[in-house]
């Protein structure tokens, strides 16, 4: 099967997905949306994006993308631990803590600021594309003497040193991956984890108070935990909303069907996005 995911290579996503799809063929796309619609054009049979990070919140474009453009149902969810480490060139790794100047992705210099603070004060900190591109672009410039602040994989990828692991700010960063097909992909027995979410949009009926706790009270009276619920612009004006659920159980017969038939009968619209295994790795 080929996957499609959101590139360059040796990013965090790359990363995710060689952990879970190993021997599997890759695919990098440059934006989240081309990503999700090489499945719509039967280019790959899977695709993986980012959807949430613990420090920087949910990825809205995936979101958007996957309620208001396509409709391609999540089969998986992957989250990664979030390890930035600081990378030069082979050729200075001797002088790397004397660098000109760092590049990476503007997320990963703020996950890096106390390391980068303490260590390099005063020296030209430079936002680039990717933490991958901010790789390519030491690997391909030693004469500069610049550092980068990537993953594992990018200094694999691109042949630089690892000169400090870990300089990143909270260690209990995590990025979550959708993975998305029109396949009935088993993902529980690809990865082996058995904890399942399922994803709603729900939409609330206008000028109806209290229509939220309502639609709560549909999942607390019959014991269905909520990870998440967060909301996000209709576009089509100024505050009108959805819901975006998160359920902390696999789509069943009666619990779940019965709560979307309790708030569809208060006038709700409901869409299911996906009910599918979650798995660290």
């Amino acid at each position: 099967m080929k996957v499609g995911f959101l590139g360059p290579k040796a990013t965090f996503t790359e990363l995710a997905v060689k952990k879970v799809f190993p021997g599997y063929e890759l695919e990098p796309y440059q934006t989240i949306p081309e990503s999700i619609d090489a499945i719509v054009n039967k280019e790959v049979d899977l695709a993986v994006v980012p959807v949430e990070n613990a420090l920087e919140g949910s990825v809205n474009i995936t979101l958007d993308y996957l309620t208001h453009v396509v409709q391609i149902p999540i089969v998986g969810e992957i989250t990664l631990p979030i390890k930035q480490h600081l990378l030069v060139h082979p050729a200075n790794k001797d002088n790397w803590q004397k660098v000109s100047r760092v590049y990476s992705h503007s997320h990963a210099i703020a996950q890096c600021h106390k390391f980068l603070h303490t260590r390099y004060k005063g020296v030209p900190i430079e936002s680039v594309s990717s933490t991958a591109a901010a790789a390519k672009l030491v690997m391909e410039h030693p004469e500069t003497n610049a550092a980068a602040i990537a993953n594992e994989l990018a200094a694999e990828e691109y042949g630089l040193d690892i000169v400090q692991k870990d300089i990143h700010d909270f260690h209990y960063n995590h990025t979550s991956f959708f993975v998305l097909s029109e396949m009935n992909l088993d993902f529980e027995s690809i990865t082996g984890s058995s904890h399942y979410k399922t994803t709603l949009m729900v939409t609330l009926p206008s000028d109806m108070a209290g229509a939220l706790h309502q639609v709560l009270s549909a999942f607390a009276w019959r014991k269905i935990n909520l990870s998440k619920i967060e909301s996000r612009p209709m576009k089509t004006g100024i505050g009108n909303y959805f819901f975006i659920i998160d359920l902390e159980m696999k789509l069943d017969e009666v619990l779940i069907p019965g709560a979307i038939a309790e708030l569809e009968a208060l006038g709700c619209g409901v869409k299911i996005l996906g009910s599918y295994s979650s798995a660290m790795v």
